[in-house]
């Protein structure tokens, strides 16, 4: 099988190609990526080592499509990630990369037959909608109830039939127009798609930042001894999200990969879910616990722009489709991250600190 990873020197790309050529060596696997964000630069020599290529190119330009080679599979990871993307103005990056980056990819998968799995956000949900569920405020979080005045949302979260009317965010927008292109090139050219809506997708190798990959830059943060604030919500940190730990992502890629006839069409939620979330108050409390250091966070009452609450994914219906469901908790996942940035840490520091 030969595969195109986009995004494939990103967190997300670089760490489902290497999982993909150690699983099935036989497999000839290219990662294309522009570099444009800071550490991926870091993913090369471990591209190079799994016996990766590695292609310098962007999704925005059709030409460097057109010197691509034939595969079976593309697996479109790249993206700007942030949730704050172009809210100050400038919005044409993130349009170009996820949007008309997402169309050149289709065209690409279109033009030599390949299967197309999109990695797509959380973010597509509104977030006035989500903001006006109906919640319990806890001792430590915010947590959903069953009583709602939507559907698509419970007590165990948000599934795929969560109205979509409504403002998400530029960034949201751009995946979601993406997920409307893609049905229509799976229902009218035929090609074959699975579209997944990942929550808080973490790991090692992420470059966590404030507006994207919270949960790296908070371990971080705490190992690297640096002060955190908790903003919004009243200061309390007890906003709330459902983490997804990047091998538990990879096993239902790796089961879309070799099964998509099973999937192919569907939209689905993929996440931590309830028994794999934690407030950022919860989260401190296992971080100071894991690295043995407390450091002061300062509360901020106002909200951010485009901040939700809480958001925790609904898994029932891909787990009833696929077999899959997260192995990987809250505390394993700080583990995991914490033994990374101690393990990198002349090469981390002059990014996560």
């Amino acid at each position: 099988m030969k595969l195109l990873i986009t995004g494939g020197a990103g967190f997300v790309g670089s760490s489902l190609a290497i999982s993909l050529k150690q699983n099935y060596p036989h497999y000839q696997i290219f990662a294309l990526d522009n570099l444009k964000r800071r550490g991926s630069e870091l993913s090369l020599s471990r591209l190079k080592a799994a016996g990766i290529e590695f292609l310098h190119g962007d999704i925005r330009s059709k030409e460097d499509f057109d010197a691509l080679p034939a595969v079976d599979t593309v697996i479109e990871a790249s993206a700007e990630p942030s949730v704050l993307a172009g809210l100050d103005g400038t919005p044409d990056y993130l349009i170009n990369t996820n949007l008309f980056g997402t169309v050149n990819c289709l065209n690409y998968a279109l033009k030599h037959k390949a299967s197309f799995i999109f990695l797509s956000t959380s973010r597509v949900y509104p977030i006035k909608t989500i903001e006006t569920l109906n919640y319990a405020e806890a001792d430590t979080r915010f947590v959903l109830t069953d009583d709602q005045p939507v559907p698509g949302v419970s007590a165990k979260g948000i599934a795929e039939d969560f109205p979509l009317t409504g403002a998400r965010s530029l960034y949201g927008t751009t995946k979601l127009a993406s997920e409307l292109l893609i049905q229509e090139y799976n229902e009218f050219y035929g090609l074959k798609t699975v579209i997944n809506r990942c929550g808080v997708i973490t790991g090692p190798w992420q470059m966590g930042k404030v507006d994207q990959g919270v949960m790296v830059l908070w371990i971080a943060k705490h190992y690297f001894e640096q002060p955190l604030a908790y903003i919004g919500y009243g200061g309390t940190g007890k906003q709330t999200r459902d983490m997804l730990h990047i091998a538990d992502l990879y096993r239902l890629i790796d089961w879309q990969l070799h099964h998509l006839d099973q999937v192919n069409g569907e939209v689905l939620n993929a996440g931590g879910g309830v028994e794999s979330s934690a407030s950022l108050q919860e989260l401190t409390r296992i971080c100071q616990e894991v690295t043995g250091k407390t450091i002061p966070i300062k509360q901020v009452t106002e909200n951010r722009s485009a901040d939700i609450r809480l958001y925790i994914t609904d898994n029932t219906n891909v787990t009833k489709l696929t077999g899959w469901k997260p192995e990987l908790g809250i505390r394993e996942i700080v583990t995991d991250i914490h033994a990374w940035l101690h393990e990198n840490r002349a090469a981390l520091e002059p990014i996560l600190k």
